[in-house]
């Protein structure tokens, strides 16, 4: 249920036992229930006046009478405090007595009336009640009766007044913290996704969107070392673009971006969701296949992605070099990496010959 489908007693979760406990509390008896009663009549002949009195010394006070701000905000609070005084001497403190102090409790802290200020007006009409019931009641006996009942009934309202204020200012500091913590959380995820972002930037050529050449290194060794705990082979490809500089030369570096690009993309097609490719630099790629062997590599590598270029139009020829390390013995990464693009130049070479021949 919504906070506002609530009544404040049941937001309070104060029950008629509840009120009663804290009558208890007071000592608020029946006989002092009995005193304020029979001083009614006093207080309805009077109320005007006393009200009038009230709001006279109220308004002395700067900050008070900032806070009322004008006449007929005043007028509205003097027919408040007429009834609230009434309600003080009617003897019936149920539970729609306390809902309606608790209200008077929210409306104080809505508006800004600090508790310094409302306790200085309780103390205010205390004593303009004192002075009342003192002239008008002549039994000194029944007058000290009645004051004692009326110290009792402020005390309860206070209490009543100032669970509204301090749950106000819990609830407050809840609704701060959670958005404080949301804040957080908020801040964490962008830092997150910024620190993801950037290191993606830092792993990946920015003309490609491949790995670039600094995480290869690092990334070899990993897989090396995830092999030879599982006993598996590991093939390493080395390639390059026959003849790339001729691609520049007669059609521009543009051409030679989209050739590099085009080429990038259909390696990521025809890899395998767990190997890796990198921009060596220049025209060169190379690619982890971990779990792998050299017959399949070549499969990939050799006929897949020559097949794969082919359908997309792109009439670029590649140079080669595949090789296999483990499982039983596994070579350096920079050996693995030198013997694969060793074996990728002598594939050129031999076709340059063929060529020349």
């Amino acid at each position: 249920m919504k906070q506002t489908e609530q009544t404040l007693l049941e937001q309070m979760r104060i029950s008629e036992f509840e009120v009663e406990q804290r009558q208890k509390l007071f000592s608020l008896s029946n006989d002092d229930i009995d005193a304020l009663q029979s001083a009614q009549a006093i207080i309805d002949a009077n109320i005007d006046t006393l009200v009038s009195d009230f709001y006279s010394l109220q308004t002395s006070i700067p900050e008070i009478s900032l806070l009322i701000g004008d006449s007929d905000t005043l007028t509205r609070l003097s027919r408040a405090q007429r009834r609230y005084v009434i309600d003080l001497f009617s003897g019936i403190y149920d539970l729609e007595y306390v809902n309606n102090r608790l209200r008077i409790g929210m409306v104080h802290k809505r508006i800004g009336v600090e508790p310094k200020l409302y306790l200085s007006a309780i103390y205010t009409l205390k004593n303009l009640l004192i002075k009342l019931l003192k002239e008008k009641i002549s039994d000194d006996t029944e007058c000290q009766k009645t004051l004692t009942a009326l110290e009792k009934i402020l005390l309860f309202d206070v209490t009543l007044v100032f669970d509204t204020y301090i749950r106000s200012l819990v609830t407050e500091l809840e609704i701060s913290k959670a958005k404080s913590e949301q804040y957080a959380r908020d801040m964490e995820e962008k830092v997150r996704e910024r620190t993801l972002q950037l290191e993606h930037l830092s792993r990946t050529d920015p003309l490609t969107g491949l790995l670039n050449v600094r995480h290869l290194r690092s990334a070899l060794t990993s897989t090396l070392r995830a092999a030879q705990r599982r006993s598996e082979s590991v093939a390493f490809v080395y390639l390059d673009i026959n003849d790339f500089k001729e691609i520049n030369d007669q059609h521009g570096h543009q051409k030679g971006d989209e050739t590099l690009r085009s080429l990038s993309n259909t390696l990521k097609t025809v890899s395998r969701e767990e190997d890796s490719c990198f921009r060596y630099g220049g025209d060169e790629f190379c690619i982890i296949l971990p779990n792998c062997t050299k017959k399949a590599a070549e499969n990939i590598y050799s006929i897949r992605l020559h097949e794969e270029l082919a359908q997309r139009g792109n009439t670029v020829t590649l140079s080669i070099g595949v090789v296999e390390t483990g499982p039983i013995e596994f070579m350096q990464p920079d050996t693995l990496i030198d013997l694969a693009d060793k074996k990728m130049y002598e594939l050129k070479q031999k076709a340059k010959l063929k060529v020349a021949g």
